[in-house]
């Protein structure tokens, strides 16, 4: 009778650790092929992510927002020039030079407006650089071999009763349910930063043309903050993969696979909160609202 129970008991905890290693068996593979990828995504340039996105926005830009642009100048230039004329006693102190001045400011705005394109796509190229720099630097530790960093699970399987076995399959299926959320909350961040690129190139034109003016300059120079944020956004992605990277390689020191599997979900939902976060934090740095 003990040698039925035992061959039974036995054969749960078959059943059991197949369970666990079916749930194990790529689990991770889907969040760390994201995570590798991000340092070839975020590297790439508005006009190398999407060909056919970038053309489109570059024609909305040139033929629908620079026109709009264009009659925004001329109302801005409008202004700047009776200001600067009466700001100096109501006329009566009126200097030639400020002629001048406005016609250099009438260029200078001119320029702007129509090289907005360029300009934006020139910051962006700046950014991108710091990005491939960093990717240069933290590429090597993007991928994780969790397998390795988890240890041998068959060994630790073996030494589990049927409690502990349940339990851990409760735990790997809860996880594997969740890590193709948390691998689309990556792919999400990534892709809506470009979109928001996108949208920032589009209309560009607009806050340009506002920049001449003392009074309403504030928009273009808020514009010009919020494209450095977006721009280096992609650098401080970089840096919270590069630190997930370090605290999921550190993982093989837990105590036992209960604590690793979780330290592992642990780390990736933080990432994903970081990720999150990285464009707030970015346009908090540069004061962009």
């Amino acid at each position: 009778m003990l040698n039925i129970l035992e061959i039974i008991q036995d054969w749960i905890k078959d059943i059991l650790r197949d369970c666990i290693m079916g749930n194990l068996d790529g689990m991770f593979d889907q969040i760390n092929n994201e995570v590798g990828e991000v340092a070839s995504t975020v590297g790439q340039t508005p006009a190398d992510w999407n060909a056919g996105v970038f053309s489109m926005i570059r024609s909305l830009s040139d033929n629908v927002v620079v026109p709009i642009a264009g009659i925004i100048l001329t109302f801005v230039l409008c202004y700047e020039l009776i200001t600067m004329i009466i700001e100096k006693n109501n006329l009566h102190d009126f200097e030639t030079f400020t002629l001048y001045k406005w016609i250099f400011k009438v260029f200078v705005a001119v320029y702007l407006v129509t090289h907005t394109f360029d300009i934006t796509m020139a910051i962006f190229e700046v950014g991108q650089s710091v990005v491939q720099q960093s990717s240069g630097v933290i590429n090597g530790s993007t991928s994780i071999d969790f397998a390795a960093a988890l240890g041998d699970v068959e060994a630790q399987l073996e030494t589990m009763e049927i409690g502990e076995l349940f339990g851990l399959l409760v735990e790997t299926m809860l996880l594997k349910i969740t890590m193709p959320i948390l691998s689309f909350c990556v792919m999400i961040v990534l892709i809506g930063r470009m979109i928001e690129i996108y949208i920032y190139c589009s209309v560009g034109a607009i806050p340009f043309s506002t920049m001449v003016n003392r009074d309403w300059g504030q928009m273009g120079n808020n514009y010009l903050r919020g494209l450095v944020a977006l721009g280096l956004q992609g650098f401080f992605i970089m840096v919270c993969v590069a630190i997930y990277a370090i605290l999921v390689g550190q993982i093989g020191s837990a105590e036992n696979i209960h604590i690793a599997i979780w330290q592992c979900a642990g780390y990736t939902v933080l990432l994903c909160f970081s990720l999150f976060k990285t464009g707030a934090v970015s346009k908090s740095i540069f004061n962009a609202h």
